[in-house]
């Protein structure tokens, strides 16, 4: 389907570490702001499609998280759709919702990402996680480590997967150490990841963490698995964040900014991949770059999923940027470093800015909303006009269980 929606207003809470603020108060507040931004009210809203991944495990809020959300705000009646999809959640909501837009089912649409995932008891936290994978799979997690483990020549570190860390960061520890044997992949590559996307966190007010930090301190930083530090891992984190997106007809009729065009916005998921098929990542980006009708030599800047240092670096290969293991050239020559040929997670990435599991793909959409309109002072990407988001979540297999990648441009209505 073409794409015919636009967004209107764009809101976000500060990630971090939110003990003391409840779930839906989080939700609100980034509401509140979008709602703001966007010159409407929250009684324009038609229908809203509310994120959340882990409330379930975490604070016991089942099934209906986002009415609970809405109607902290006086908001009853309209259709609520509440997703999850792994940390690709809030990306599917706003996919959904571009959708529903495009399809002229609705002229206003409310996407809210929230999450809390600090929590007192860790294991909540983790068991989060956990459940990102086919529990019901006899081999289940430990199946899959092992497959990535034969594939890297690495032995599975079973004993502390999943109880003193995240068990994704024995995944992405795998999927490092096997960039590393093909492709002579630098664990100083891999740390310049995590040093550029603190540049970016540093110029950020709403990131989790803001210090910047050169290679040589990611290196030193504590180990969490080899070759994996602890700032080449993505945090858990608390926050909120919203978009309203609207028709063409109600776009022309703002004007308090200039609305941003949604291109492209595909969801895909992970498949049974036969020798020489494209990852779910390229899938996602290759159709998405069809329904924009461009390439990534066109794009501006991206956001995408760096849940680990590493997995930054692979995704700048099937997203298109480079050939199959030139990922760590790119850091090395400050391409997607900002002022680089094609800035990448300047917004300081999962890395710096956080990960709230639900939140992430939604926050994505804020930075390069901003982006586009000029709006983001010292990270500013100079004449941006086209940005592209991606976010993958949860996993099958060898690969993304869900991966959503969406285009949006500064050219209007």
């Amino acid at each position: 389907m073409k794409m015919k929606a636009y967004i209107a207003g764009v809101g976000m809470t500060n990630f971090g570490k939110h003990m003391d603020t409840a779930l839906k108060t989080l939700a609100g507040q980034s509401i509140t702001a979008a709602i703001d931004d966007s010159g409407l009210s929250l009684n324009d809203i038609q229908a809203a499609y509310m994120a959340n991944g882990a409330g379930g495990v975490v604070q016991g809020q089942e099934m209906i998280s986002g009415q609970v959300a809405l109607r902290e705000l006086g908001v009853g009646k309209i259709p609520v759709v509440n997703v999850e999809n792994a940390c690709a959640t809030s990306s599917t909501a706003f996919q959904q919702a571009s959708l529903m837009v495009s399809a002229g089912i609705y002229d206003v649409v409310l996407v809210c990402g929230f999450e809390k995932l600090f929590h007192q008891d860790k294991r909540r936290t983790f068991a989060a996680f956990d459940g990102a994978v086919d529990t019901e799979n006899s081999e289940g997690m430990l199946g899959a480590l092992q497959a990535l483990a034969d594939k890297a020549g690495e032995e599975v570190d079973i004993e502390n997967a999943g109880v003193t860390r995240s068990v994704f960061m024995d995944i992405y520890s795998l999927m490092a150490k096997a960039h590393m044997k093909d492709y002579g992949t630098t664990k100083e590559q891999i740390a310049g990841v995590s040093a550029k996307n603190s540049y970016h966190g540093s110029l950020n007010p709403r990131a989790q963490y803001q210090q910047e930090m050169t290679v040589e301190e990611v290196l030193a930083a504590r180990g969490i698995i080899e070759p994996l530090t602890l700032p080449m891992c993505s945090p858990i984190g608390d926050g909120a964040a919203a978009i309203v997106v609207v028709s063409e007809k109600i776009a022309k009729t703002l004007n308090k900014h200039k609305p941003v065009k949604v291109l492209s916005s595909v969801l895909v998921s992970g498949f049974e991949q036969k020798e020489g098929d494209a990852c779910v990542g390229e899938y996602a980006a290759d159709l998405a770059y069809q329904e924009a009708n461009i390439t990534a030599n066109d794009l501006s800047l991206i956001e995408l999923h760096d849940a680990s240092a590493p997995s930054e670096l692979i995704a700048y290969e099937y997203l298109g940027l480079c050939e199959k293991g030139q990922g760590g050239q790119l850091i090395e020559d400050g391409s997607t470093r900002l002022g680089g040929r094609i800035p990448v997670n300047v917004s300081g990435g999962l890395l710096r800015k956080g990960h709230p599991i639900g939140a992430s793909g939604a926050a994505q959409i804020v930075e390069i909303t901003e982006q586009l309109r000029g709006e983001c002072g010292k990270r500013q990407v100079k004449g941006a006009k086209i940005g592209l988001a991606h976010n993958g979540g949860g996993m099958i297999g060898l690969d993304a269980a869900a991966t959503v990648v969406t285009i949006l441009s500064n050219e209007g209505v």
